[in-house]
């Protein structure tokens, strides 16, 4: 790999750093940086090399705002520990299953979150602790825990947004703390997704280890943005990430074919 690939790669694993740990959704510009940089590398070593990454970042990310907010662990516990098995399970998955079979779902998926956000302002910008009842926290636990995992170890982009907006619709938190949920079973989904592609041989380690260090950086830096910006901040990030997510998977799905 030439010294402009490796530079633009690195750029782009410290931006991803930094859009996860606001809102998730990294894999959305580092995932086409590697197939582009790296021509010829099969998806599935893009994958595990982008994981490599990734667990380095979201771990730095959600250990920044355990130290400097509340997490709700008795939601995360659980739910980080199924993210294991469920994105594991995904990842082994991940060479059967076509694009083309899940792209259109999380397309109407993607929309449907952005008009929602947009026609719901309040959304995520208050805590309301109200809606964590016994029986939503199951129903957090398992659409965190084994839905959103499994499409993270399946394909992956867009999982930590996925996991912000499950936190805040289905158990009341707001946005930075829901972001500081999903942090840490996002940390879950890569680390089984990981242990899978290292199994398969799916993992360019020294490139991934050289990401992971700016990863980490980019991690560090958002988490400290949106611990100190807020709410609103954060919301206006999700949204930006999500009408990136549909032009990219419009891109894919009509124009790139």
């Amino acid at each position: 790999m030439d010294a402009v690939s490796l530079s633009t790669l690195l750029v782009a694993a410290a931006a991803a750093g930094w859009v996860d740990a606001v809102v998730g959704g990294g894999g959305l510009l580092l995932l086409p940086a590697l197939l582009v940089a790296a021509p010829g590398l099969p998806v599935a070593t893009a994958l595990g090399t982008n994981k490599l990454a990734a667990i380095f970042g979201t771990s730095t990310a959600a250990v920044t705002y355990a130290r400097r907010t509340t997490v709700d662990w008795r939601v995360v516990g659980p739910a980080a520990g199924l993210a294991v098995v469920s994105a594991g399970v995904g990842a082994a998955l991940a060479g059967a299953v076509p694009a083309s079979a899940y792209r259109p779902v999380v397309l109407v998926v993607l929309v449907s979150v952005a008009v929602f956000v947009l026609l719901r302002p309040r959304l995520g910008v208050v805590a309301l602790p109200g809606r964590r009842t016994p029986v939503r926290v199951v129903v957090a636990i398992a659409v965190a825990g084994v839905g959103i995992a499994l499409y993270d170890g399946l394909i992956g982009p867009g999982t930590g947004t996925f996991l912000v907006l499950a936190f805040t619709t289905l158990v009341g938190a707001d946005f930075v703390h829901g972001s500081a949920m999903a942090k840490v079973v996002n940390a879950g989904t890569n680390l089984g997704a990981l242990v899978v592609f290292a199994v398969t041989g799916h993992v360019w380690w020294l490139l991934g280890a050289g990401m992971a260090v700016c990863n980490i950086a980019g991690a560090v830096l958002g988490a400290r943005m949106a611990l100190r910006r807020g709410a609103g901040f954060v919301r206006v990030v999700l949204l930006v990430v999500v009408l990136a997510l549909v032009a990219k998977l419009g891109h894919d799905q009509w124009v790139a074919r």
